[in-house]
């Protein structure tokens, strides 16, 4: 069997023991004296023209090729999901820092520098499978750990809460943040009603969506977007004691995000923008790395906080329960196929392996049930779990037996438990032989309805702290955000409704939100609630110039030694950039020195880019380059990002008393230009900029 093996670089952390499971699945189709067969494995002679009766007579049922064929891609397609339908997957490895063995009996935390396997899918929870990658949305991050012990599937958000604290009102959220079931719009986009009047009048989704609406809405890449499981596990020990847990995902990187404006038009320039983002991040060998965290209350410490331990509304703040660092994500590998591995993984927040628990948390137990049923619909089958991507490392033995496309040949003549022909085989395993035991926790009580706490109903105190807690910038940008949505709902009743909610957050912010989006000032005024946490600020997140991509606007005629040391700085410290001119090929300096031109001015937009790098030159239709040029000048500097201006781009800067040229690094007598521009890229945006 021909195996295409060009892509498979151990050095690059491929070789785990995961792909080397996969190795027997990859085909190759193509290749010298590659003949084509059909399904059944016969050869094809003519795959261009059905067969007919006589040359201008109708086709012939008989064309059994034409049949296989055709009806075989009217069914390439699954079920989209109906949340999270846009996604991508890459894979990668875990490796744990330290010994957890004091407070979980997870084997692949037991020992430091334990490696693991890891599929992760990010993902847009609104849109379809074909809308854009930059919605205002909450994402996903979901996580499969392929251990020793059987696949452990970790579900985050890039938010640490939830928008609802109980499972029954699941079907309620997705059906008001769907397109309007009549018309089918606003696809990817919760600016309508329905959405809004659902917010209103469940007044517990409040704190997710003060998330929602600020910047960690638009994550400017996956590779810089945290994740939060969001529910509350328990750590269980070999000695069986507990400790509730949260997890948290930290990207090396920082948190950083688009721009609103950026968001909306980046969405239709590029809807892609998220995948080729890691795609290009991942093949140049800038593998994107996470910390894992975790937070720990001890179990007698459960109603020790202001804060129920069980409500997915709260965060836990980082200042009063800590994150613990305990091992670190590296995404080295994409897919090799896309359907066959993104689209059919699934991730189910039941799997879990020995050492992690359920808790009580209202919305986890009811994920528990939702995921599996929901790709037991998608793939017509209760065998999606022996897909290649969804399948564990480990072995399997079970006497679970048929069901649609099953792969495996179960040679056993004994499928049933307990018995005495094959010697009560399998056999269950108890805890200290690995098997999966659930806490014993005490459960007393009448059958009811009821929240767990009546701090449950307490629906504004964290959105008023996650106010408080931002900057001005993170302040303005959160009211645009918020009137740009609330600004196209037409009922105005329900704008009404909002602004009164708002008001409980902050008044002066509902205020605005009013006179904006033309409804009364609220009678009302917000919880006095005066904490903020630097934790919940992304001012406070770590900045780098490491992957940033940079615009080289450049035409011929251009100072070869300048550029050259500039871009070569940029390379060094892995900065990425792409040559824009007005044609493809090369533009020559001065000096001979030649650039291939990777983008014209027609096949990208400025839009795209983290900063600018204006060369200029010699073009042949110097007014329409000159235009163009300025574009890229207007973008960037409208929208706060670094602008390094090389001798022979002064041009292009125009300045007056109305700018103050914040984030432009001028080459011009500057021997320090590269590393000034290194550092305006890695500062990102400059806020005070005028």
């Amino acid at each position: 069997m021909d195996k295409d093996k060009s892509s498979r670089n151990p050095k690059h952390g491929y070789n785990n023991s995961k792909d080397r499971q996969l190795e027997p699945y990859r085909e190759k189709n193509t290749g010298p004296g590659k003949k084509m067969t059909d399904d059944n494995g016969v050869k094809v002679s003519n795959d261009q023209t059905t067969l007919r009766a006589g040359r201008r007579g109708p086709l012939l049922f008989e064309d059994y090729h034409f049949y296989k064929k055709q009806s075989f891609f009217n069914r390439e397609r699954i079920p989209e999901k109906v949340v999270h339908a846009r996604g991508f997957g890459v894979y990668g490895e875990f490796e744990t820092y330290q010994s957890l063995r004091h407070l979980t009996a997870a084997q692949f935390l037991q020992e430091p520098g334990c490696k693991t396997p890891v599929f992760v899918r990010f993902s847009n929870f609104t849109g379809n499978r074909g809308s854009k990658d930059t919605a205002i949305d909450i994402r996903g991050f979901a996580t499969k750990f392929y251990t020793q012990e059987g696949n452990y599937d970790m579900l985050a958000l890039q938010f640490p809460v939830f928008i609802l604290a109980d499972s029954m009102k699941f079907m309620d959220l997705t059906h008001a943040a769907k397109p309007h079931p009549k018309v089918h719009i606003p696809q990817a986009s919760v600016a309508h009603d329905s959405f809004w009047d659902y917010v209103a009048n469940n007044q517990e989704s409040a704190h997710m969506v003060m998330w929602l609406m600020s910047m960690r809405g638009r994550p400017r890449s996956w590779r810089m977007m945290a994740g939060w499981p969001i529910n509350t596990f328990r750590f269980v020990n070999e000695q069986g004691k507990s400790t509730f847990v949260r997890f948290k995902w930290t990207p090396k990187l920082g948190v950083h995000s688009l721009l609103l404006d950026e968001a909306n038009i980046i969405g239709g320039v590029d809807p892609d923008f998220h995948r080729r983002d890691i795609t290009l991040a991942i093949e140049s060998g800038h593998f994107p790395e996470y910390e894992l965290g975790v937070q720990l209350i001890a179990e007698e410490d459960e109603f020790k906080y202001d804060f129920d331990v069980l409500d997915d509304t709260k965060l836990w703040p980082e200042e009063v329960v800590p994150v613990q660092p305990i091992g670190k994500m590296t995404l080295n590998r994409l897919v090799d196929n896309f359907f066959a591995e993104e689209e059919q993984s699934a991730f189910d927040p039941a799997n879990l392996v020995p050492g992690i628990d359920f808790t009580n948390d209202p919305a986890l137990q009811g994920r528990a049930f939702a995921y599996r049923d929901t790709e037991l619909y998608r793939h017509h089958s209760s065998n999606f779990e022996n897909l290649p991507v969804n399948k564990p490392i480990t072995e399997k033995n079970f006497n679970l037996r048929k069901g649609r496309m099953k792969h495996r040949i179960d040679v056993d003549s004994v499928d049933y438990h307990n018995n005495s022909l094959a010697g009560n085989t399998p056999s269950e395993a108890s805890f200290q032989e690995g098997g999966y035991v659930h806490y014993p926790g005490k459960v007393e009580g009448h059958v009811t309805r009821e929240l767990p706490s009546d701090s449950f109903y307490d629906f504004f105190s964290q959105p008023r702290i996650f106010w408080n807690s931002l900057s001005p910038i993170e302040k303005q940008d959160l009211l645009e955000t918020f009137v740009y949505h609330l600004g196209r709902v037409e009922s105005q009743s329900v704008r009404q409704q909002n602004v009164e909610m708002w008001a409980n957050v902050d008044r002066e912010m509902a205020c605005i939100i009013a006179d904006k989006i033309g409804v009364e000032r609220p009678k009302n005024s917000h919880v006095p609630v005066e904490t903020s946490y630097p934790s919940l600020s992304q001012m406070n997140t770590p900045f780098y110039a490491y992957t940033q991509r940079v615009a080289v606007l450049i035409g011929d005629g251009f100072n070869g030694a300048e550029v050259t040391s500039t871009l070569n700085m940029l390379k060094q410290n892995g900065v990425l950039f792409e040559v824009i001119s007005d044609s493809l090929g090369t533009v020559t300096g001065t000096d001979g020195t030649t650039l291939h031109v990777e983008k014209t001015f027609i096949t990208t937009y400025p839009i795209v880019y983290d900063s600018i790098y204006i060369v200029g030159g010699r073009f042949e239709n110097k007014a329409k380059l000159n235009q163009d040029i300025m574009d890229f000048v207007k973008e960037a500097y409208k929208h706060y990002k670094p602008i390094g201006v090389a001798s022979t781009g002064q041009p292009y800067i125009r300045t007056s008393k109305n700018n103050n040229l914040a984030g432009i690094v001028f080459a011009e007598n500057n021997p320090n230009f590269g590393h000034d521009f290194l550092s305006a890229i890695a500062q990102q945006r400059f806020w005070n900029r005028t």
